[in-house]
């Protein structure tokens, strides 16, 4: 299952590696109930992908198993964990602030974008539920990250 095409650019194996799942023997491997949300999520990131010029995105986490997710440090919650999340970037086309600032002024069907520092947080909402377009910058400080409303 490592290999299957979600959409004409992303393959399930690039929401799933995970160096750390690697290093520490968890298996990644997403269940049938988070397949079609990673569907969902490959589909807005095709759109994403063309808002930005067709470049390339780079995902450096999607699915994140329970364990996973626990063992590095995810929201207890965390969309990542049944598919719906993904970190990004997308060098080609620049900073993660100009990336978001393009996608919050296109009207996609996201549920929450987070500007991440270094990456861009982008999730679809549950199924049935509509789109709520949250858009946030962390803020990263001491003792926790904090999140703004609205790119900062």
């Amino acid at each position: 299952m490592k290999n299957a095409k979600l959409s004409p650019h992303f393959w399930l194996s690039e929401f799933t590696t995970s160096h750390t799942a690697t290093r520490r023997g968890i298996d990644n491997e997403p269940p049938a109930t988070a397949m079609g949300n990673l569907r969902q999520l490959a589909v807005l990131l095709e759109a994403a992908r063309v808002l930005l010029g067709g470049k390339p995105l780079h995902i450096s986490s999607g699915y994140r198993s329970p364990l996973l997710n626990h063992v590095v440090g995810g929201a207890l919650h965390s969309a990542h964990m049944d598919g719906r999340a993904a970190d990004f970037t997308c060098p080609e086309y620049g900073t993660p602030l100009e990336i978001c600032r393009r996608l919050a002024d296109a009207g996609l069907p996201y549920d929450k974008m987070i500007q991440e520092g270094t990456w861009v947080h982008i999730q679809i909402p549950r199924e049935g539920k509509t789109p709520r377009r949250e858009v946030y910058t962390a803020v990263f400080g001491f003792p926790s990250t904090t999140y703004v409303a609205g790119l900062t």
